[in-house]
């Protein structure tokens, strides 16, 4: 494999119009390339969170897309499957064209692969951050009975989106992750959000769920205030917008749990979530963290 087989560009546009097919083959395991190119695709620059320009990458022989990658300013890199030696290749180009990376987050194996040859090429130690799960709705099974009340879709109006944007807030402080001071640059901003309201109207839990895509729509954040767990009010809001996603024609919902959670793993198996592959973020030493755009 040739280096030219990788071709790098700063422009999505001329991104997807060679790799975008490939994306939309695979949606569930591209999640995450689709989402982010999506929304940098309908926000142009203002979705870039930085002054330099966004990387993209497609590999790419005899007229065939075989792997892409995307890197957003500040943030690290995020690579569809790839094989060892693909991953070496990439690791070994992107290194001679001198670039730094803060991470790298992908399914675990095209993860570890490329941390590995990372190290190799530039002498970065990888630090395992973070692992996740990535879920894909088999046959969804609602819970039954389902607590008393019912899911309303949060509306444009102030008293929602700061019940929206302060969950969200709850949210990211409980998974360790810090959101931009803007609320338009988190990655909360563009999703749709449903609530699960108890009968006299008071909301106890929230989630959200991206556009579709290629088929795709992913269901994120769930969040339920500690005070008001243990109700099957998270199963219930779940359920909501998992419904919505097939309504609208979606054949891939998916999300994203951690593993070291067994009360969410087990909420979303008992829906009927089937478990596709395991997802994991390497930090390399010597570069700012900053924040994974699995999302």
């Amino acid at each position: 494999m040739r280096p030219d087989d990788w071709h790098l560009t700063d422009d999505v546009e001329d991104f997807l119009a060679r790799a975008e097919e490939f994306l939309r083959s695979r949606p569930t395991p591209h999640t995450q390339t689709l989402t982010a190119t999506e929304r940098l695709r309908r926000r142009g620059p203002e979705a870039q969170h930085g002054a330099e320009a966004p990387v993209f990458g497609r590999l790419e022989r005899a007229g065939e897309v075989h792997a892409t990658f995307y890197r957003l300013p500040s943030r690290g890199l995020a690579p569809t499957a790839l094989t060892p030696e693909q991953a070496d290749t990439l690791a070994a180009h992107l290194a001679d064209l001198g670039h730094a990376l803060p991470y790298v987050t992908a399914d675990q194996s095209t993860a570890t692969a490329f941390a590995e040859a990372w190290q190799r090429h530039t002498g970065a130690t990888p630090t395992l951050r973070a692992r996740l799960h990535l879920y894909r709705l088999g046959t969804l099974t609602p819970p039954h009975p389902l607590p008393e009340g019912r899911g309303r879709v949060a509306g444009e109006g102030e008293e929602d989106h700061e019940q929206v944007i302060h969950w969200c807030g709850e949210f990211a402080a409980a998974v360790d992750e810090v959101l931009p001071t803007s609320w338009a640059d988190t990655r909360f901003a563009d999703k749709h959000f449903t609530f699960w309201e108890t009968p006299d109207g008071t909301p106890v839990s929230i989630a959200g769920s991206t556009s579709m895509i290629g088929g795709m729509v992913r269901v994120d954040p769930v969040y339920t205030p500690p005070h008001l767990r243990g109700r099957g009010y998270a199963a219930a809001v779940t359920t909501e917008v998992t419904r919505a996603a097939l309504a609208t024609g979606a054949t891939d919902v998916v999300l994203f749990t951690d593993p070291d959670n067994p009360t969410s793993n087990a909420l979303y198996q008992r829906l009927g979530y089937v478990l596709f592959t395991d997802w994991a973020v390497y930090d390399f030493s010597g570069a700012a963290a900053g924040r994974p755009a699995w999302v």
